[in-house]
């Protein structure tokens, strides 16, 4: 009996650790490795069209440790991987001056990090390839994702696919064409399997000195820091006398790097790359580049900016008339849900102040602001296939030197581009220039270049009162700003006795049929900002104006001009009268627009009880008002009034990013006390000037 028990109670014992077995081998089994992956390579090789085809839409946005540049990380998997992807700001070599520069040097080194996608464009191999050596050089496992290999075919050249990988230390070299989405299971695989199997030790030959002080300084930081796992490289760094290496690695190394030996680390990496080429890279110049033929014309000293403006008009053109057809579509359903949210409002027996605010008040101030979407949605759409196609990094090298010559960097007129989408994205792209003192000189002329903000302003006062050119009236803005920014900029070097900056020293990639999938994703991100913008600070914004327009000392106000809204906007009046502008309307309008310029139409929808501003008969009934208070105010006014809205103070997000990016309150409210001064001074001499020749 005994014996059987303990029979019995052996087999269950033996039955549960086989349980347990199964359950930790099937635990296993389901659980899945991860590792972490950096996406780097030179500006423009399509890393980011490669990073978003790997990670679709699975995305986090955070900043770098430190910094307040952003990071952009994705998830994937693979077979039984999780792979979390890091975006990286493009550079061309690990020896870096700007912040992004060394953000991505930084990210290389993490420890974090598991391996590498170095992304080249394969029609460019050549210049790629020097990032790549030094890649190569920290001794993590790097793959070579060969992109635009399309491009290489286009131009009947060849790529010996098994010698180049033999060159580079046997490394994985997998062609993909991001824009295609071909060759990413490919790649993800030889990711994964390269981490497993380690880095090979690459072994670039130096010359006999120079490889015997690379040595000796790979052991004494071996020996200084050994769990450091990229000594070769910062062996060599040291040899370049890089400071933040040896800033970060203190070491004495005077008797061994008694000079920089950059120049000639440098030319043995050239010497190495040129004989890569001879024998992996066939039929260069097979097929004659297109792009060199293009760039006559659009890089032309001369013809170079009128194209541009060219461009830059038809664009406009574009956000007008196709954009004016599909508002329609808008507009009809705004009206609808206005009508509709009255009549159920009253139907079920609200009080007329709410029904007043959510009529007049909610629906009419984000609902107008709703009604700009296609225009807003063309301006997008075209700033992206601009950008895709490679056409934006021609625009800044043929202004470099105009931005030379008033004292800024070349560099400054990338931010500046960007400032046409949104202030605050350019206000960070900053961070590519060298010096703070260029960074705050691009912060301080960055903002008087149009943003989407602005345009259902320009969209509104054009149509109102230039029915006829509202296309040119609004890009007249664009222009405007850009030329004040210039001598703004001018200006301010001639009083700090400036000199003109050094010339650009930028890439100018191949053209390429724009990617639709890059541009949706641009293009929605951007709506979904400006819809966010609508649901959340628009929308307060809508709110807060209702009040401030329908209550006064007395509590609830039937006309507006008793309101705490008119007595504030008549403070106002006697500074904008001289530019044409008092009006104590005008004034609160402003006063809006400081949380975001698209509020200045809000404004007017709700100071004017239109539910649809955007409409015909919303502008018509707004020219009315405006007319039965001010007969005198005409086109001239408008302009002004535009002209005002384009150079005064940016929205707050603006004010934040650059109190953020300078570090600094008091240049943030000595530029926004500039930028009031500026814009009541030119809106007052155009007027002013304006009515001398209409008078």
């Amino acid at each position: 009996m005994n014996h059987n028990t303990q029979d019995d109670r052996n087999q269950k014992n033996r039955k549960e650790s086989a349980d347990n077995t199964g359950k930790e081998n099937r635990k296993s089994q389901n659980q899945k490795k991860h590792i972490n992956v950096a996406c780097i390579g030179n500006p423009n090789c399509g890393k980011t069209t490669l990073f978003n085809a790997l990670t679709g839409s699975r995305l986090k946005v955070a900043n770098w440790p430190g910094v307040t540049v952003e990071r952009m990380e994705g998830e994937t998997s693979y077979e039984d991987t999780d792979i979390t992807i890091v975006d990286t700001p493009g550079i061309y070599s690990l020896t870096c001056y700007t912040i992004e520069e060394k953000v991505t040097r930084k990210c290389a080194m993490d420890d974090d990090i598991d391996a590498i996608i170095n992304v080249v464009d394969a029609s460019s191999l050549e210049r790629n390839l020097y990032l790549t050596l030094q890649l190569l050089e920290l001794g993590k496992p790097i793959v070579l994702a060969l992109n635009m290999m399309d491009v290489v075919e286009e131009r009947g050249m060849e790529i010996d696919m098994h010698r180049l990988p033999e060159m580079l230390g046997n490394i994985p070299v997998v062609p993909v064409s991001a824009a295609r989405r071909t060759g990413l299971d490919i790649l993800l695989h030889a990711v994964i399997h390269h981490c497993e199997e380690g880095m090979e030790d690459y072994i670039l030959d130096y010359p006999t000195q120079i490889e015997e002080k690379i040595q000796t300084l790979e052991g004494m930081m071996q020996e200084s820091y050994p769990d450091h796992s990229s000594a070769r490289w910062h062996a060599i760094k040291i040899l370049e006398d890089d400071e933040e290496v040896k800033k970060e690695h203190p070491m004495s190394v005077i008797h061994v790097a008694d000079r920089s030996y950059e120049k000639e680390i440098i030319q043995c990496k050239y010497a190495y790359i040129e004989k890569v080429m001879k024998e992996t890279l066939f039929n260069k110049s097979k097929k004659a580049a297109s792009t060199d033929k293009i760039d006559r014309l659009l890089t032309h000293p001369v013809w170079g900016i009128p194209v541009f403006l060219l461009i830059m008009c038809f664009v406009f053109f574009l956000t007008f008339t196709v954009g004016d057809i599909l508002k329609g579509v808008f507009e009809t359903g705004l009206d609808a849900v206005s009508g509709g949210a009255a009549a159920i409002l009253q139907g079920i027996g609200v009080s007329g102040w709410l029904e007043s605010l959510i009529v007049e008040g909610i629906i009419a101030g984000v609902g107008g602001i709703l009604t700009f979407i296609p225009n807003i949605f063309i301006l997008f759409l075209a700033l992206a296939i601009l950008e895709d196609s490679g056409y934006m990094a021609r625009v800044a090298y043929v202004m470099d030197s105009v931005m030379g010559k008033v004292g800024l960097s070349g560099k400054a007129f990338l931010p500046m581009i960007l400032g046409f989408g949104c202030t605050v994205p350019a206000i960070m792209a900053t961070r590519a220039l060298e010096t703070e003192h260029d960074r705050r000189k691009t912060m301080l002329v960055t903002p008087f270049m149009s943003c989407s903000a602005r345009l259902p302003v320009y969209v509104l006062f054009s149509d109102m009162f230039f029915p006829d050119c509202a296309a040119v009236a609004a890009f007249s803005m664009y222009v405007v700003g850009m030329a004040i920014a210039i001598l703004a900029a001018l200006v301010i070097n001639r009083l700090e006795k400036g000199k003109a900056n050094d010339s650009l020293l930028i890439e100018l990639p191949e053209y390429k049929r724009p990617n639709a999938r890059t541009i949706r994703i641009y293009v929605w991100n951007k709506l979904k900002d400006y819809l966010t913008k609508a649901g959340t600070t628009i929308f307060i914004a809508s709110i807060v104006i209702w009040f401030v327009l329908n209550f006064g000392f007395t509590g609830m106000v039937e006309n507006p001009a008793d309101s705490f809204g008119a007595g504030l906007g008549r403070l106002l009046v006697p500074v904008l009268a001289p530019a044409g502008l008092g009006m104590w309307q005008i004034g609160v309008a402003l006063l809006s627009g400081i949380s975001a310029k698209e509020v200045v139409v809000s404004s007017f929808a709700v100071l004017f009880g239109v539910a649809n501003a955007n409409s015909d008969a919303g502008m018509a009934a707004i020219v009315d008002n405006i007319h039965q208070l001010n007969p005198g105010f005409g086109p001239l006014n408008a302009y002004c009034l535009m002209l005002f809205c384009l150079l005064y103070v940016p929205c707050v997000a603006t004010v934040a990013t650059i109190k953020k990016e300078s570090g600094s309150w008091k240049f943030t409210m000595k530029m926004m006390a500039f930028q009031i001064i500026l814009a009541w001074a030119v809106s007052t001499v155009v007027f002013q000037v304006g009515s001398l020749f209409a008078g």
